[in-house]
C-alpha cells in the first residue's frame, strides 16, 4: 500500500474479505456495489473501463501493475464509464507516455468511479473462476455493513441494463469513405465499432428501443447490433424489433447483439460462471479452421443445438461455447467475441468486410 493510503476492505456475497486502499472517486454513501468481475488484459485498461458492456460490474483487473500509462482524450469507448468500481492490485504511481492527458486516478475521480487498490488479485481472481462470478461491496465502513451491502446487492440476472447505457436520441456518424448507409442499434456501443462501421459508410446510431418501423423509414443497407450488459433475456421489446427486421435487411450482430440475434431465432442463452472477458480467448472457424485470438466481454452465452435454420461459423476453444452462426435463410449473421478488438488482437476485424459484402449481394451494387 501507498503512504497515507487510506485502508478499506472487499467483500464478496459469500463473506470472502480483502483489504486493500482506496482510490478514485468516495463511493456513494461510502460503499460501492456491484458484480465483480475480472478480464485478463495486460493493456487498454481505459477502453476497459469506459466499455457500457461493464453496467452493473466491478471490474478486477489481473494484470498486477495499472494505469503506468496515464488516460487519454482519444481511448474512450463511450461517452462515460458505466462500471461500477475498479479493483487492481497496484495502480501506478507515475503515468509516462506522451499521448497521456491525465492519470488513471485522476480520471476514476472526475467520472465519479470508485475504486480500490492492493488487493491480492491473483487470489481474488481464483476465487471467482472457481466460485463465480458474484455480488461484492468495498469501502472504509464497518466490515458488518460492507457484508450486509455485498449479500444485498444483486446480480445482473434478470435486469435490463441496457436502458441505463443507450443513447437518448439517434445521431449520426460521417462515412470515412464507405458508400452505404447502416443503421446502428446502440445497446452499449464502443466507439472502435462505430469507427469500423463508417468505414463502410454513413452511420445512423439509434437508441435501443428503436421501433423497427422507424428504422425502416431511414432505408438502411444494413442494421448493426451492438454490444451490451447484462442479461439478454428481459429485453422482450428489442428482439420483436429484431424479428421484424429479419429477411427485410441485412443483420450483423456483436457480443449482446449476438446473443439477441439467437434468442430471436429462437436459442437460449444461459450465464456463463464467471464470463469471458479478456483480449486471449482462442476462437476456430469452422468454415476456414483457423484459430484466431479474440477480445471478449460477455456473462452470458448462446445455448447449443437450439436453432435449426442457422450454421454454427465459430467456436471457443476454451470451453467449446458458441461464438458465432450465419442464419441460412436470410441475411443475417453475429458473433459473440469483438472483432473490432478495443483493445485485443486485430485477428477478427475481416468480419466488417463480410458485413460489406453481404449489403453489397443484397442490395446491389459494388462493395
Amino acid at each position: 500500500m501507498t503512504r497515507n493510503a487510506e485502508t478499506s476492505r472487499l467483500v464478496l456475497a459469500d463473506g470472502t474479505v480483502f483489504e486493500g486502499e482506496m482510490i478514485g472517486a468516495p463511493p456513494v454513501n461510502g460503499v460501492a456495489t456491484g458484480e465483480a468481475v475480472f478480464n485478463t488484459v495486460m493493456s487498454g485498461y481505459q477502453e476497459v473501463i469506459t466499455d457500457p458492456s461493464y453496467a452493473g460490474q466491478i471490474i478486477t483487473f489481473t494484470y498486477p501493475h495499472i494505469g503506468n500509462y496515464g488516460v487519454n482524450n482519444e481511448d474512450f469507448e463511450s461517452r462515460q464509464p458505466f462500471c461500477s468500481g475498479v479493483i487492481v492490485r497496484q495502480l501506478s504511481r507515475r503515468t509516462s507516455n506522451w499521448r497521456a492527458t491525465n492519470s488513471l486516478d485522476s480520471f476514476l475521480k472526475e467520472h465519479e468511479i470508485p475504486g480500490i487498490a492492493g488487493i491480492d488479485t491473483r487470489r481474488l481472481t481464483r476465487h471467482l473462476r472457481d466460485e463465480g462470478s458474484m455480488p461484492a461491496a468495498f469501502g472504509q465502513g464497518d466490515l458488518d455493513e460492507l457484508i450486509q451491502s455485498a449479500r444485498e446487492t444483486l446480480p445482473t440476472d434478470g435486469i435490463d441494463l441496457v436502458s441505463t447505457v443507450t443513447c437518448k436520441t439517434k445521431y449520426i456518424v460521417p462515412s470515412l469513405g464507405g458508400i452505404r448507409r447502416i443503421v446502428a442499434y446502440d445497446f452499449g456501443i464502443k466507439t472502435t465499432i462505430l469507427h469500423h462501421l463508417s468505414k463502410l459508410g454513413e452511420v445512423i446510431v439509434v437508441p435501443a428501443q428503436t421501433s423497427y418501423e422507424e428504422v425502416l423509414d431511414l432505408e438502411p443497407d444494413g442494421v448493426f447490433l451492438s454490444n451490451g450488459p447484462g442479461d439478454p433475456a428481459p429485453l422482450a421489446g428489442i428482439r420483436s424489433n429484431i424479428s421484424s427486421l429479419l429477411g427485410k435487411v441485412p443483420i450483423f450482430g456483436i457480443c449482446l447483439g449476438h446473443q439477441l440475434l439467437a434468442a430471436t431465432l429462437g436459442a437460449e442463452t444461459f450465464k456463463l460462471p464467471f464470463g469471458h472477458h479478456g483480449g486471449n480467448h482462442p476462437v476456430r472457424n469452422l468454415k476456414t479452421g483457423a484459430v484466431e485470438i479474440t477480445s471478449q466481454n460477455h456473462n452470458y452465452c448462446v445455448a447449443d443445438g437450439g436453432i435449426s435454420s442457422v450454421d454454427l461459423t465459430h467456436i471457443n476453444l476454451n470451453d467449446e461455447t458458441i461464438e458465432g452462426l450465419r442464419c441460412q435463410e436470410v441475411p443475417a449473421f453475429s458473433v459473440q467475441y469483438h472483432p473490432e478488438a478495443g483493445p485485443g488482437p486485430h485477428d477478427s476485424q475481416y468480419l466488417f468486410k463480410e458485413f460489406e459484402e453481404l449489403m453489397a449481394k443484397t442490395n446491389g451494387g459494388e462493395s
